[in-house]
């Protein structure tokens, strides 16, 4: 196993880079994070397994997957800590919590359900305990994208991991990250007085967290449409009641009259080309969501907020999943019950702060987006 560290000078965001190289395999992992060198900070963030349909793409780099990541966390943190939500544990401990990342450069027959998997997983574990030894900082991850059962048949990937590192936390995410993005849209929706139970929206992603958001609405009598590329996917949203399309349709959709738009699929979701879309759809009020790296040109929220569009950065609306990882962390170094029931009332927070800042907004004439209405709202100066 070999160690490469990259200093914020050299990634040029305030992030440390450590990038293990495996001498059995053609594996890497890049372990991303803000905590400094020696701080005992805990960084957190999940750890990704890079699927074929990201390796695959011209040019993949884990480095800069992790970096983009690890800032995409930080923010979550930031904006829990503004708007003070959490569980118990995760808000006492808030002062010592920073945004990470780890994501793996798999090889194919160490993909997760494939023949070298465990070696694999080993050496993720080698690495993580050599970066809290010779970094000195704390390293908690969750779930990601890649993970499954073992080649073993038996066994969960993330059962594995925790079973042999006591950072990595195995609690199902996806449900209270999807409760949160359906308090933070219905929140919205409130603020700008469209009744949810007559809304259509548009749900992008339909993995766990999208099948979530959707039983969600429905509950309230929402009607949904869905974009999904795995047929299964689909199937199970058309049982919820959904109708769904494939994502070759979303141009198409775009222009349908929904009064919202939700974005949990891999990323970039919401394009320039996107964003221009929704600007000129008439009906379309609220963009939200939790998808990571999902607006790639940061133009988009500008262009969103002058056709008085209410965007909610999708780090807000993904707050719950690492506040899930962080409170099992603290419950379990605390020999406490893990008690997944807290974060699920923590989410319901989000209903009555995304609200406020959409009144906020709505009232000064869309003047400033949904992000500076919350900072205005919990006191911080806009620009801070």
């Amino acid at each position: 196993m070999q160690r490469t560290v990259l200093t914020p000078a050299e990634t040029g965001h305030p992030v440390w880079v450590y990038r293990y190289s495996c001498d059995a395999g053609p594996w890497t992992l890049s372990i991303a994070t803000h905590a400094e060198p020696g701080s005992r900070k805990l960084s957190l963030g999940g750890f990704r397994i890079a699927p074929a349909e990201l390796t695959d793409e011209p040019g993949f780099d884990a480095d800069r997957m992790a970096i983009g990541l690890a800032l995409g966390m930080e923010e979550k943190v930031y904006w829990s800590r503004l708007v003070h939500v959490g569980g118990p544990l995760a808000l006492r401990d808030r002062g010592r919590i920073v945004g990470g990342k780890c994501v793996m450069h798999p090889t194919a027959d160490a993909r997760v359900g494939a023949p070298r998997d465990v070696q694999m997983l080993d050496f993720a574990l080698d690495c993580f305990r050599d970066v809290e030894e010779s970094a000195g900082i704390h390293l908690t991850t969750g779930q990601d994208l890649g993970h499954g059962t073992l080649h073993d048949g038996r066994t969960g990937s993330l059962d594995y991991l925790s079973a042999r590192h006591r950072g990595c936390v195995d609690a199902d995410t996806s449900k209270p990250t999807g409760e949160g993005n359906f308090f933070v849209l219905a929140g919205m929706l409130a603020g700008l007085g469209v009744d949810l139970g007559r809304a259509r929206v548009l749900l992008v992603g339909l993995g766990n967290i999208g099948l979530h958001v959707l039983g969600r609405l429905r509950e309230h009598g929402a009607e949904v449409v869905g974009l999904e590329a795995k047929p299964e996917r689909r199937r199970d949203a058309e049982r919820l009641g959904a109708r769904t399309h494939e994502p070759s349709e979303k141009a198409r959709l775009l222009d349908e009259p929904f009064d919202a738009v939700v974005v949990n699929a891999n990323k970039e979701s919401l394009d320039l080309a996107t964003c221009e879309r929704i600007a000129r759809n008439p009906r379309m009020r609220v963009v939200c969501g939790s998808e990571n790296l999902a607006m790639p040109d940061p133009r988009g929220a500008e262009l969103l907020r002058a056709a008085a569009k209410l965007y909610a950065p999708t780090e807000f609306g993904g707050m719950m999943g690492y506040l899930t990882a962080v409170e099992e962390y603290l419950a379990h170094l605390e020999g406490i019950p893990f008690d997944v029931r807290s974060i699920f009332d923590a989410a319901q927070r989000l209903e009555e702060v995304s609200r406020e800042a959409a009144s906020l907004a709505a009232a000064r004439g869309f003047a400033i987006g949904f992000d500076e209405a919350l900072r205005e709202v919990f006191s911080e100066p806009v620009g801070q």
